[in-house]
């Protein structure tokens, strides 16, 4: 059995990339990232071909938004780039939204296609945020109807489609794609980056959050819950903010610090330096910073929509509290930041979760038995 792995940007495609070499099944992977970058995290023998004019064009695109959002037109140019570099192989895996104008060619040659979707059904995803942004009366881009288009046309198209969670299928489900067509894998994470601290800060406990300051994670509930709190803790907000958040951060009060984006290696001394990781988003797959806060020792306190009860059996690894609800996540909150023999035990536990069974290379295991599975070997 080969596998192409064909990715627009890194993702985690580089790590499943990696498991499949070391296991002797890649065919190749391709990627908008150059060369030189990708060798900074795979071997130089791994086969790759690289589109890295799409990958320019979306990082200037993002640090200066000029026009349109340039999503449609990489996945569409992306995609095609895929169906000319099509390595030979068995099973073609392709990162939803950049894959569609490939899978036809791919399925010519023999080859089954599966299709990576890191979140929910995008139509889910789109309801979702329209109705959170109208809710607080913030301005949407809306995801863009190409875009949708593009991801159902795959859905429809795919042999198989995965994604990381129950909570991710169940959004699938709900919008008539069958359960035999639905790969679910959670994700990994890497275990000898991320580990437990050798002693975590004495002094005022420390809630951290990780990701895109924004509403989609939830920010907004996540700070009317700490100022409930009083003073009892800090909130540290890691990630880029989002526009039109100003307003929102400004309201939030003592105690709550916005830190910004952080260099990903800055990222395992965040976690060693806290007590409790909250991320109470509206809508995810999967995100790998709740796996990486638990390798790193720190109960978790998230939403379902987080996928967080394929990895976390409350009272066990952490909290799970409804999306939408700052008054049971700051119960929540409360009840660890007052408890440090419950934060301490359901930090090794989350630890001992993600290492039994949440390495890049359980991952990679179980992706493999999937790819088997739909070849009926």
């Amino acid at each position: 059995m080969k596998i192409a792995i064909a990715v627009h940007g890194r993702f985690h495609g580089f790590e499943l990339a990696g498991e499949l070499h070391r296991r002797h099944l890649l065919a190749g992977l391709l990627t908008t990232y150059p060369r030189f970058a990708v060798r900074r995290f795979l071997p130089p023998d791994v086969p790759i071909s690289c589109a890295p004019w799409l990958e320019l064009l979306r990082r200037l695109h993002g640090r200066w938004p000029v026009g349109p959002s340039p999503d449609v037109f990489i996945g569409a140019a992306f995609a095609r780039f895929t169906a000319t570099h099509l390595p030979k192989a068995d099973v073609l895996v392709g990162w939803s939204g950049a894959t569609l104008e490939a899978m036809a060619p791919a399925q010519a040659r023999g080859m089954r296609v599966v299709i990576e979707r890191g979140s929910s059904h995008i139509a889910h995803q789109a309801q979702v945020l329209a109705e959170e942004y109208a809710r607080f009366g913030l301005a949407f881009q809306p995801v863009d109807a190409r875009m949708i288009a593009r991801e159902e046309a795959e859905y429809a198209q795919a042999h198989a489609i995965a994604v990381p969670t129950g909570f991710a299928r169940d959004t699938f489900l709900a919008r008539g794609i069958p359960a035999e067509r639905l790969m679910v894998n959670p994700y990994g994470v890497d275990l000898s980056r991320f580990a437990p601290p050798t002693q975590r800060p004495d002094g005022k406990i420390r809630v951290l959050f990780v990701g895109r300051v924004g509403l989609r994670k939830g920010v907004p509930n996540l700070i009317h819950a700490f100022r409930r709190l009083a003073g009892s803790a800090e909130l540290h907000l890691v990630g880029p903010v989002e526009a039109g958040m100003e307003p929102i951060l400004s309201k939030a009060g003592p105690g709550v610090v916005v830190r910004g984006p952080l260099p990903g290696g800055a990222l395992a001394a965040e976690y060693g330096a806290a007590h409790v990781f909250c991320l109470p988003s509206l809508e995810e797959g999967l995100p790998l910073t709740l796996l990486q806060a638990m390798a790193c020792g720190l109960p978790v306190v998230a939403s379902p929509q987080t996928g967080a009860a394929d990895v976390i059996d409350p009272g066990q690894e952490g909290l799970i509290v409804p999306s939408g609800d700052p008054d049971a996540l700051a119960e929540a909150l409360a009840s660890l930041i007052a408890d440090p023999d419950a934060r301490h035990a359901m930090g090794a536990a989350a630890r001992a979760r993600v290492a039994h069974g949440h390495g890049w290379g359980d991952y990679a295991e179980r992706a493999v038995a999937a790819y088997g599975r739909l070849l009926g070997s």
